[in-house]
């Protein structure tokens, strides 16, 4: 891994930024608090090619990797407009398929998620089932040229503004060992039987959330995505990525936290001294400072390792773990540093507080991150 900043990556940064500061936060923060979709910012990014970055050249992309991904997923939300699709259209979605997907698939859908004017979201999480996927009922069953589709998933984001999910699904069991067999699907959010019922959040996010039902709906098998029976395998292709491009978002993030604390600070002035000169204020922010260095070098060693299809997951998962910790502290340090200010519209910090404490909890709670770190890098015994 080379720690040389190449001019391509400066260029890259700076031309999101660019793109991103045409809107800003204060776009972001009315779009958050409307629970409208920033359709505008989105689709300025697909025009430029950075929401397909990571989709091959073959399929209109920029045939770039994770971590060019990431550096996107960075600097939208350095500009005060983090946009969590991208975890999952671009990083899951756009990763998959073009690991897994046949050239139909691809042909299909590539050229739609790298333009942006397509997305697919993706749908794993239920109510019953938590962080053991291997509890998953959501099931699938072939019925001659297709399967049909019976089940519930939760907490699922931005349905509304996708054509299509690809949904993680039962369909079978593993005789051995009476675990589930997983397999990938990609359906229709038109589709016949498919119900999305909005799930209210105080969460103030551009990203609807959705309770979706699935009675009985017919997918064709050309929707199915690689190996049936073998989706536990390849999903972790697009969880990864989720990780890593989440962990990019919420470095982002404690950026932003930091410079707009920094201006206040400075500017900001109490018995003829700027608060920054207090050091009751200067080291929470330098604190944070550290945190989100750190964060940001563990995130980018993720997104080379997948890129060099290294194992990765435990990079992806301190990543992810070392970036929310760090984007809580950094906010938790600019709030304060603005006093009432802090939770005021016009500094647009609480609707970016309340997207990076869901990030502590999803797409994978710190507690797991833990688990993971003490059985696979400690070798401690398992504890669930």
């Amino acid at each position: 891994m080379d720690f040389q900043v190449t001019e391509d990556d400066n260029a890259l940064r700076k031309a999101v930024a660019g793109i991103c500061a045409r809107y800003g936060n204060d776009y972001y923060t009315r779009k958050a608090e409307a629970r409208e979709f920033t359709e505008e910012l989105w689709t300025a990014l697909g025009e430029h090619g950075y929401i397909g970055i990571n989709i091959p050249e073959e399929y209109g992309g920029g045939g770039a990797g994770l971590a060019e991904l990431a550096a996107v997923v960075e600097e939208t939300a350095a500009a005060g407009c983090p946009l969590l699709l991208l975890l999952v259209a671009s990083a899951i979605s756009g990763e998959v398929i073009s690991e897994f997907g046949t050239p139909e698939q691809r042909e299909e859908w590539l050229p739609r998620l790298a333009s942006g004017r397509g997305r697919i979201v993706f749908a794993i999480t239920e109510p019953d089932a938590g962080s053991n996927a291997h509890r998953i009922t959501t099931a699938a069953r072939r019925d001659g040229d297709d399967y049909v589709l019976r089940g519930q998933k939760h907490y699922i984001s931005g349905i509304d503004v996708a054509d299509a999910v690809l949904v993680v699904a039962r369909t079978g069991t593993d005789p051995a060992t009476g675990a589930a067999e997983l397999s990938l699907l990609v359906v229709d959010t038109d589709a016949p039987g498919l119900v999305a019922q909005p799930l209210p959040v105080s969460v103030a996010l551009p990203e609807r959330q959705y309770t979706l039902f699935f009675d009985d709906v017919r997918v064709p098998s050309s929707r199915l995505i690689g190996t049936e029976g073998a989706g536990f395998k390849q999903v972790f292709h697009g969880l990864n990525p989720e990780r890593v491009t989440g962990a990019a978002l919420l470095v982002g993030i404690g950026r932003y936290a930091l410079a707009r604390a920094a201006d206040y600070a400075n500017q900001r002035t109490v018995w003829d001294a700027p608060i920054g000169a207090h050091q009751g204020v200067a080291h929470a922010l330098a604190a944070a400072r550290i945190e989100v260095e750190a964060a940001q070098l563990m995130t980018k060693r993720a997104a080379w390792l997948h890129d060099e299809r290294q194992p990765a997951g435990e990079a992806a998962n301190m990543a992810k773990y070392l970036a929310a910790e760090a984007a809580l502290a950094a906010l938790d340090a600019a709030i304060q540093c603005h006093g009432g200010n802090g939770v005021a519209s016009e500094y647009g910090l609480i609707p970016l507080w309340g997207l990076a404490r869901v990030l502590r909890i999803a797409p994978v709670n710190r507690e797991m991150i833990l688990n993971y770190v003490a059985q696979h890098s400690l070798g401690l015994p398992r504890s669930y």
